[in-house]
């Protein structure tokens, strides 16, 4: 009997949003879309750019929106990250705790020190560029795992961001181990270029294709190809879909890709306006988990996946509200029977 429908191991990050013009970004030297990881000056620095902007503070780190997605739909899931002892860590924890999402977080003490925080510069073209100050969640490591939660549970989730730490993909791999050896479904994200290009070892013990490799990989179309350095949409898709049972590619205005033993499935977008891409990917993995993990098939997880990250593109912020999520439910059940 499964405990938890979801139990994911990523980074606790707080996210601030300001929205910026693209000669502010450059101005601030911040690398658009991509998520680039900063230290303490550096985020001093910035923080000094952008002072007397409104920005927008929320629970975030992207296996922590994926998680709180699904926990939001109705699953169950549990979080395994590191905070510091330091108003953002309680923020962290109390907003965990408040979108029903059980965590580590619960049973241990914060060490001493900072939690890390995200600042997400939004354009007006919607896209989203990230300077990441990870503090405490650098040092994760495998004591935040929860190993008889981890043998309860149905999917063990890796965030691809973890392969920048040392520590926390020692601890993510052993995690994957245990649900391994659980028979618990196996899940990961690429995350982000910038993972692809300068950790990519790392992504590929997550992966692990020598040991079984992966059921459920979620990535973006520009990651895919980053990844299979090709731009043949076709070539990607076959040369990625060796990576898992099953892959979902998204292509943003164009719905997404579900890959499964060699079948290809286009899942159309929802019709929306995009002003906000942040958390689009991380909300589209919760919510296809959630579906998967109730039961439904691969194209109705992908079209409720679809409709959720269609929500979070269209406001700004990287998570929705509970009211809206219920609504998403809702549409999702109309499209069950239809």
């Amino acid at each position: 009997m499964s405990h938890y429908d979801l139990y994911a191991i990523g980074n606790a990050l707080v996210d601030s949003e300001y929205e910026v013009s693209d000669a502010q970004l450059q101005a601030m030297a911040v690398e658009k879309r991509h998520m680039t990881l900063i230290d303490m000056p550096r985020r001093t620095a910035l923080l000094a750019a952008v002072q007397g902007m409104h920005a927008r503070r929320t629970g975030g780190g992207s296996a922590g929106n994926t998680v709180v997605a699904l926990a939001q739909l109705g699953g169950k899931a549990f979080y395994s990250c590191r905070v510091a002892d330091d108003e953002l860590g309680a923020f962290y924890r109390d907003n965990l705790q408040a979108n029903g999402v059980d965590s580590n977080l619960n049973h241990t003490k914060p060490p001493v020190g900072q939690t890390g925080c995200c600042m997400v510069m939004v354009t007006p073209d919607a896209e989203r560029s990230m300077s990441t100050f990870l503090g405490a969640t650098a040092d994760i490591d495998h004591t935040a795992l929860h190993p008889k939660d981890i043998a309860k549970s149905k999917v063990y989730y890796m965030e691809g961001y973890l392969s920048a730490s040392p520590t926390g993909l020692d601890a993510a791999l052993q995690g994957r181990a245990m649900a391994k050896a659980a028979g618990v479904k196996l899940a990961a994200t690429l995350s982000d270029m910038s993972m692809i290009n300068y950790c990519r070892a790392g992504l590929e013990a997550m992966v692990g294709a020598d040991d079984g490799g992966l059921d459920f990989l979620f990535c973006n179309e520009e990651e895919a190809t980053v990844w299979c350095g090709s731009q043949d949409l076709d070539a990607v898709c076959q040369q990625i879909s060796q990576l898992a049972r099953v892959v979902c590619l998204t292509r943003s205005a164009k719905g997404c890709v579900v890959l499964e033993g060699g079948q290809r499935t286009d899942v159309p977008a929802a019709k929306v306006t995009a002003v906000d891409t942040n958390g689009a990917g991380d909300m589209f993995a919760g919510a296809f988990l959630y579906a998967v993990t109730q039961g439904h098939n691969l194209t109705q997880a992908a079209w409720l996946a679809n409709e959720a990250a269609g929500q979070v593109v269209s406001q700004y912020g990287n998570r929705l509200s509970n009211e809206a999520m219920a609504g998403i439910r809702a549409r999702f059940a109309q499209h069950l029977a239809a």
